[in-house]
């Protein structure tokens, strides 16, 4: 082999391989596709509880994962794509809450319900929405996210501290906290409930 070939073969397999290396990188990576097939459920449910409206909910679901579309070259392929997209959803469900508010100045306690049974089976569901969402509006964001991924979405402590970016005792300690508060208040109306039925 002529000498003079040997460093254009060097040049050649090296380009080749950086080549590969961004290749491999992206296959790593999941769509934008991928990422809402596997996670819109989670991100709709979250921004509801997070206090969106119904009305609104799909449509900043839709802005999350418009946003994600964007970023995606942002997302690091060790990351955890569901502790990402939360990321994006806590931001953009607090700006939607603040903004709404300023603009209706009412409480969004106007949860849909679907409808599963009776009734009267329906009218308790509504009312226990109502009621958890009340209680939930009392809530300040860090001890609402924490509540919310714990008690509602059913996630590990450890998980939860990882995704609100927290030391684990202090997500205990929101935990706790926002139980407190949810429980005084849902106790407070089933106390003035029965009063009011006497």
């Amino acid at each position: 082999m002529p000498a003079e070939s040997t460093p254009a073969l060097v040049s050649c397999a090296v380009t080749s391989r950086a080549s590969s290396e961004p290749r491999a990188a992206e296959q790593a990576r999941p769509s934008t596709r991928e990422l809402f097939e596997a996670h819109a459920g989670f991100v709709l449910r979250l921004v509801r509880h997070l206090g969106v409206s119904p009305s609104d909910a799909e449509d900043v679901t839709q802005e999350v994962f418009m946003i994600a579309h964007g970023r995606l070259a942002l997302l690091r392929n060790d990351a955890n794509p569901r502790n990402w997209l939360f990321g994006i959803a806590r931001r953009l469900s607090a700006n939607h809450v603040r903004k709404s508010r300023r603009r209706r100045n009412v409480p969004l306690d106007d949860r849909d319900v679907v409808a599963t049974g009776t009734p009267a089976t329906e009218l308790q569901l509504t009312r226990d929405r109502a009621l958890l969402v009340q209680a939930l509006d009392l809530l300040d964001e860090a001890k609402r996210e924490v509540f919310v991924l714990f008690e509602l979405e059913s996630m590990a402590m450890q998980e939860v501290a990882d995704m609100v970016g927290c030391p684990l005792h202090t997500a205990y300690s929101r935990l706790y906290a926002a139980r407190a508060i949810v429980q005084r208040r849902v106790l407070g109306s089933l106390a003035a409930a029965a009063r009011g039925a006497r």
